[in-house]
């Protein structure tokens, strides 16, 4: 047969990994069906052929044409026939059928999997969400007209028993549109297919997709189909956290999240399947004039996809930085919001079943998310600053707070972040220890040289290093931390009754032989620097307050 090449775009498809960067439909108005061969790949019209050749009806249909036919590249193919799953297996050696709806996974070329349905038509819906009972058929109008959306309801292929060569079928292929969805998509309405109530009564997870549609594709909900929404909004209910998280995950993929996210909200899905976030509005946004919280963070999640169109990462922590401003509310002010918003995200995110390794650096970002940087940091705050957020996430923190600013309609350098990113550059530049496996010492060297055993008391000394290290690199060698360590001794074995800091009246290490450790004194400086004699918890809570302001 020949080849059909499938056409080439640079944005992902709908239900793919990246959202349409714009809506068109190159289809020619007087002939479309032999267009659209040409936009199908060649795998699937093999299976295509082998269907017409068996005398069935085969077509594609669903969300991949409707990709197609917008000039994006479908990630997954749906074909819809009037074979029976058993014998589709048995034209298709390898396929899988492990369900009642009918639908067999045929592996094609590539490691491609198709997905062939037999027509059928749902009876009643009990949980809102699966058909209780399917029924077989050979009608492919009754298949379309239990599809969710009009756009979703189009259907291109051939009817059964027509055997002819490929290139005659695609010839006389047609394209099937029995509920106006072409012209839907030219003029960009989202439609449920006949009566919307019926519609999400059945499958409550259709009123999440279509929010998420219509913000993906930039579309207008067509009127009773929103008012229809507005009235079923609460079975959102029936659908599992699951799925409702990938819904979302798929909304943020697009360009502009925050039209699907306000779809959500005019509709009342929001307050269902995001409470948390529906909390929001209403709140007052000092910083943002005009904006409440919910409209400061909607712009603040279309601005982080601006900054970074690919980052899931950033553009969830974009979502729910704020998330915590609503219960810690009080006098103008939002005391502890980024720790509260820091739990909330991550019971929301649980709930919903986001991957921990997307869901916890999105945590982390939430919590380090209110520093307030000013010139009169020292290089010490800086460092301190890259040290508590970590190397690898400090760039992210950066663009969230970046994307804050815009989102507050502020400018992206609001708060000398270009200083304060010259600044971070220049110091990683030069270097610094970030961890304890980044000292001159460890442990071993510690109780060689000090005559100690394991204990707290070395985790200790080792913590009180790192410290030093971070306000003063150069103090960052073998011979000074075994000087700074031996000075600092004789104040934590003094203090060694204390459980945290370990030692004879804790659980702490002690000297192997305490005089030998007092008899060596003070060789060094009598601590090194002043900040040095400082304990640890004063000299980190003032790094915590230079690196917030």
């Amino acid at each position: 047969m020949p080849e059909h090449a499938p056409r080439a775009q640079a944005a992902g498809a709908v239900d793919g990994k990246s959202a349409p960067a714009e809506r068109a439909v190159d289809v020619p108005d007087g002939g479309p069906a032999d267009a659209i061969a040409d936009l199908i790949p060649p795998h699937v019209l093999a299976l295509l052929d082998r269907l017409w050749s068996a005398g069935h009806a085969a077509y594609v249909v669903g969300g991949s044409l409707r990709d197609a036919l917008l000039g994006w590249t479908p990630h997954d193919w749906d074909v819809a026939t009037d074979a029976r799953p058993e014998r589709v297996q048995a034209l298709f050696p390898g396929s899988h059928y492990e369900n009642r709806f009918g639908t067999v996974l045929v592996p094609a070329d590539g490691g491609e999997v198709v997905e062939v349905t037999t027509f059928r038509r749902d009876h009643r819906y009990g949980d809102h969400r699966r058909p209780d009972t399917v029924t077989f058929g050979d009608d492919l109008l009754g298949d379309l007209s239990r599809r969710d959306f009009t756009i979703n309801a189009l259907a291109w292929g051939r009817p059964r028993s027509a055997r002819s060569s490929v290139g005659a079928q695609a010839v006389s292929a047609e394209l099937v549109d029995a509920f106006g969805g072409m012209d839907d998509l030219r003029r960009g309405v989202l439609r449920a297919v006949g009566d919307p109530l019926q519609r999400f009564d059945e499958d409550a997870l259709r009123l999440v997709r279509a929010a998420r549609l219509a913000g993906q594709l930039g579309y207008e909900l067509d009127p009773a189909t929103e008012a229809a929404m507005r009235r079923t909004a609460d079975l959102v209910r029936h659908v599992s956290h699951e799925r409702i998280g990938q819904e979302l995950r798929k909304l943020l993929r697009a360009r502009d999240p925050s039209r699907g996210l306000r779809v959500m909200a005019a509709t009342g899905i929001l307050d269902v399947a995001f409470p948390e976030l529906a909390a929001q509005r209403g709140v007052p946004q000092a910083k943002a004039r005009g904006m409440d919280c919910w409209e400061h963070t909607l712009a603040t999640v279309d601005a982080a996809k601006r900054l970074r169109p690919a980052d899931e990462r950033l553009a969830l922590a974009a979502l729910l930085h704020d998330v915590g401003k609503p219960s810690t509310m009080g006098g103008g002010h939002f005391i502890g919001h980024e720790d509260v918003g820091a739990q909330m995200a991550g019971r929301l995110m649980r709930r919903l079943a986001i991957p921990r390794d997307v869901a916890e650096p999105v945590v982390h970002l939430i919590r380090q998310h209110m520093f307030n940087y000013d010139p009169s940091w020292t290089d010490a705050a800086v460092r301190r600053l890259v040290q508590r957020v970590g190397p690898d996430a400090i760039d992210d923190l950066l663009l969230l707070r970046e994307a804050d600013n815009l989102g507050s309609g502020q400018s992206s350098d609001e708060g000398r972040l270009l200083e304060l990113r010259r600044r971070i550059a220049e110091q990683q530049r030069r270097g610094f220890p970030l961890s304890l496996k980044d000292l001159a010492v460890d442990g071993d060297d510690l109780q060689r040289e000090l005559g100690l055993g394991p204990g707290p008391l070395i985790g200790a000394l080792l913590e009180r290093l790192l410290d030093s290290a971070i306000a003063d690199p150069a103090r960052n060698t073998y011979r000074q931390a075994i000087l700074d360590a031996r000075a600092w001794l004789p104040e934590l074995l003094e203090r060694a009754g204390d459980p945290g800091t370990g030692g004879p009246g804790g659980n702490g290490a002690t000297a192997k032989g305490a005089g030998s450790t007092t008899a060596h004194g003070p060789t060094g400086p009598t601590a090194g620097t002043a900040a040095a004699r400082e304990s640890r918890g004063t000299r980190e809570a003032r790094g915590t307050q230079e690196a917030r302001g």
